[in-house]
């Protein structure tokens, strides 16, 4: 199945994970919890509702505010992370709400907004 970093990935909300078992995806929310292993943490999406995000390794350095995962859903709609990026907000907020009506459009009209047809890397 390839490099998650390799292969266009869908950019999805709490309520896409079903659809989306076993496939690259792209996730941004909002840290509400880490486990006390730093195994697995949750985000809240635009929405507020949460997703569980799980790692291979603890994580080695503190994580707060909104993070974007690059990661492969599981079976369980839970999504093993494979690396993240924490987004600075202190000059300027990040608005999850925003990004998850985004999201909606962008699912919702897939034929404006392809993925994994016809890219060249």
């Amino acid at each position: 199945m390839g490099d998650v970093h390799e292969v266009p990935r869908h950019r999805i909300a709490t309520s896409h994970l079903a659809q989306f078992i076993g496939q690259p995806v792209c996730f941004v929310g909002r840290v509400e919890k880490i486990h006390p292993t730093g195994k697995l943490f949750v985000l809240s999406d635009g929405n507020g509702k949460h997703t569980t995000v799980e790692l291979s390794d603890p994580l080695d350095e503190e994580i707060s505010g909104v993070i974007e995962v690059v990661g492969r859903v599981t079976n369980q709609a839970t999504i093993m992370c494979m690396s993240y990026v924490q987004f600075r907000e202190d000059k300027s907020p990040f608005d999850l709400e925003l990004y998850d009506e985004a999201l909606k459009i962008i699912h919702e009209f897939p034929e404006y907004y392809p993925f994994g047809t016809g890219r060249s890397t």
